[in-house]
This record gives structure tokens, sequence and C-alpha cells, in this order.
């Protein structure tokens, strides 16, 4: 299963352009009808000439509204970027694109619509050499671009077909067993109770599975699943699903948090980030800065701390920890997004290393730069020794919870650095375990040795000062 999304400048025809392909008016609020601007998420499916169903976000383009445009990107496989032929790039055509490139949204489409308004072709030419100069540095300089029209139905046809053939190169969500579901609408239907709906990844929920709210660390139980509008018994990664809850009210529960198998994921105020600056910025990103933070469906202001350099140009990229001021349901590999609040304006963004750094890192520190890059670029058991060696020791399930890699990746790597040494298995099983709820710990060999070179210079510093005791009190 896999979800499109529009983006794009306000009035260039998106919500229409969903209405025209699928038959269903994405814009569900009345206020919404009555200004006939989109204000808040929409949603819709479509079965493409394949036969695939996909499902269908549809985002804002105003810019008073990106907060809500962003809670819908980010779950999404493919982008239709609109553009109006009679107005051709316009600002948020141009954030909404980089917005996209800062999520590496994988596949797209421009959907040039009001087509039919254009009857010099020289100036449809024209809209066409400037979106492709536009999307020259982007993830979607090669992207189709198809002229439409929502009103005569020019294009549809071979817009849906686009669409179904860059799909075919689409990789589906992986099933790691650790299911997220990050909400972007919360509402309660009579006779049902609570529903919240949102893109599924990392795993299944099936009816009847418990679940937990994160954060709050709230618990429920899945009552029942809805795709499409047809009843379901099992949710699968990269399925849009509505999911009734019971033993929690609407007001119990918001955009922006997450449904979780319980146990299974932590919030967090701090996270690790390999940060970059738009292309186009015309405010550097400083050290220090308030700012916005985007990941999923959440929202929540925070503080930037370069650690390699004071500001980030437009275009260029480095390391940074980001100190957010309320807790959220985050993973490595998640991409994120950060605006300046005022004056309203994207700033940069780029994905998350470690979401779980134990503390605060030191600036210009080699070893923490060495550190994040191998846990951003190195190969898996790479990636593996950096966690270990910042977080000092993990359980076992715990390390393959949050590694962000494929259990197989993972017991490979793990069984590369078990056997030169670099890591080790403090327990009594046989073999390594990968059940969750496994408490043998890992560490690093690195850790070890300075764990007992602390133990041995304190057990001197005690004899020495204390040479009539037998031993040191465990107390102390």
């Amino acid at each position: 299963m896999f979800v499109v999304g529009t983006a794009g400048h306000v009035d260039h025809g998106k919500s229409s352009l969903v209405r025209a392909l699928t038959g269903i008016n994405p814009d569900r609020l009345r206020e919404e009808q009555q200004r006939e601007m989109t204000i808040d998420l929409g949603f819709a499916w479509v079965t493409l000439p394949s036969g695939r169903e996909i499902s269908v976000v549809d985002v804002p383009g105003h810019e008073d509204f990106i907060r809500n445009m962003l809670a819908g990107v980010g779950g999404i496989d493919l982008a239709v970027l609109v553009v109006a032929a009679d107005e051709s790039v316009m600002p948020q055509t141009r954030e909404h694109l980089a917005i996209l490139d800062l999520l590496k949204v994988p596949l797209g489409v421009v959907a040039l619509t009001k087509a039919d308004l254009i009857e010099d072709p020289d100036w449809l030419d024209l809209v066409v050499e400037e979106l492709r100069e536009t999307l020259a540095h982007s993830a979607l300089a090669d992207a189709p671009i198809v002229p439409v029209s929502s009103v005569t139905g020019q294009g549809l046809p071979e817009l849906l077909s686009s669409i179904d053939t860059l799909l075919d190169s689409a990789q589906g969500r992986a099933d790691l067993d650790m299911p997220r579901l990050p909400i972007d609408r919360v509402f309660s239907i009579a006779g049902f109770g609570t529903v919240v709906t949102g893109t599924l990844s990392g795993g299944r929920f099936r009816v009847g599975d418990a679940v937990e709210i994160v954060p709050g660390g709230l618990t429920a139980r899945i009552r029942g699943l809805q795709a499409h509008k047809a009843k379901v018994e099992e949710a699968i990664p990269g399925m849009r699903v509505a999911v009734n809850l019971t033993g929690l009210d609407v007001s119990d529960i918001s955009r922006g948090q997450v449904v979780a198998k319980p146990g299974v994921f932590r919030a967090t105020s701090l996270v690790d980030a390999r940060l970059r600056s738009v292309l186009e910025s015309p405010i550097a990103i400083q050290h220090g800065m308030e700012v916005e933070f985007f990941s999923g469906s959440a929202s929540v202001l925070g503080r930037v701390r370069l650690l390699d350099c004071d500001e980030l140009s437009a275009g260029h990229s480095g390391w940074a920890q980001i100190v957010l001021r309320e807790p959220v349901a985050l993973a490595r590999g998640d991409r994120f997004v950060i605006r300046l609040p005022s004056p309203s304006m994207t700033l940069g963004g780029g994905g998350l290393v470690e979401v779980h750094p134990v503390r605060r890192h030191r600036r210009l520190d080699q070893d923490v730069l060495s550190r994040l890059e191998a846990l951003d670029t190195g190969d898996p058991a790479a990636r593996l020794l950096a966690l270990l060696e910042e977080r000092g020791a993990l359980a076992v399930g715990a390390l393959f919870r949050e590694c962000g890699m494929e259990p197989d990746d993972v017991r490979k790597a793990l069984g590369d650095l078990l056997d030169r040494g670099a890591a080790l298995v403090l327990g009594d099983a046989p073999v390594v375990s990968t059940d969750p709820a496994a408490t043998d710990l890992v560490l690093s060999r690195l850790h070890w040795d300075r764990t007992m070179e602390r133990a041995e210079s304190l057990l001197r510093a005690f004899h020495k000062a204390q040479p009539l005791r037998p031993g040191m009190p465990r107390e102390e």
C-alpha cells in the first residue's frame, strides 16, 4: 500500500485535482467548502490502471497553514507537485518543494493544472522551462510534467499512469514488528468512540491489540480498523488506516502523538541530527537559534545546538543537537524540518541519527563528530558500535528496537562485533536473543575497558585510604 500526497501553492487546484482523480472531495470541513480553500488535511483514495489502490493526502497550500501541510507529507511515498499553468512557480511552490526535498520524499510527478485556460502553446512551454529550472537541484529534477485540467479531464489518465509507473520502483515499508502510527486526525463516532488516523509504519496492527499512546503513556485496545472506509482485521506498514480505540476519550489524544506497541517507543526531548539549510534560505541557521521542529505529524518548539560550526548558510549541512521543549516519539532515521517561528519560513531539515543521546555533546569535539558520522554513514557493524559507545550499554531487546536497522542486519553486525572482540554480551543465554524483553546487556569493548579502569581506580583509592578494611562495600 502506498500513499500519495499533494504539494503546491494556494489556489493552484490541488483539491480540485484530487476530486477529479478520485471522485472524493478532500475538503471535509464546512469552512473549507465555504472559503473554497483547504485549511487542514484531506484524504481520498483511488485505484490506478494497474489495479493498485493508493491513498491520497491533500494538503493546504496557504502559508498560514503550512504546519498542517507538514503533518500530512511526512508519511508519503510519492508527491504530486501541483503548479497552475496560468501562474507558474509561486512562493509556496518553492517552499513545498524544499520541504519535499528535506523529507526525502523518494518519488514525484508535476501536475500542470488549469491547462485548459492556456491557449498559447508558447506560454505553456515557458512555464515548463521555468519548472525545469526550479526542479533542477531537487529530488524531483527528473519528474514527469503532465498538463492536466480538472474541468475538462485533460491529462488525468496520463497523470494516473505516471503515478502508477513511478510506484513500480517504490520500496515497500519494512515490517520490524515495531508498529507506529503518527496521529494526524482525532475524532469520535457515535456508538464507536474515539478514532485516530495516520499512516502506519514499522509493523502491523490487528483488531484486539493492546497499544500505547506516546508521549503520555496512556494505554488502549484496538476495537476496529478501517482502510478506505472498509473494515480490515489487520493493518500493514504503509497503509492509511483509521483506528478505533477503546478506553480513551478524544480529549486524551492529539495530533503529533503516536499509537505504538506498548513499551517499544520512548519519547525524547533531545536528538542528534544531520542538518541541512535550504538552498535559497535568506537566513543562516545559527547556533542557539529557537525553531519549530516538525517530524511525522508532530510539531514542537526547540533550540538548535550546532556541533561543528557557528552557523549553517544556505545549502550547507552540519551536525546538530536539537533540544525540544516537549517530548516527541521519534526513531533513528526519521526525517524532520525546522522553521523559523517569526518571520515564518522554512530554514532546513534532515535526518535523525540518534534519538536518545545520553548527554548534551561538547561542541567541536572530534570524537563526537566521528561517532555521529559512523551512526549516519557507517556499515551496519560501525553503526552498531557507534550506538553502543554512545549509550554505554543496551539490553539486547532495546538494541534491536533502537538501532534503526533490519533485524537480520543487526544479527550479522552484532555477530561481527562479537567475533572480533569489539563488543561483548553480559548474560547467561547461549545465543544472542532477539526477544524485545531480553535483558542481557550488550556493550562495546571500549566501554567495558573504561568501566574496568574506573572500577580499578576506585578500588585502589579506597584501599589506599582504608588499608585495614577488607573490601569496599557495594553501596559505596
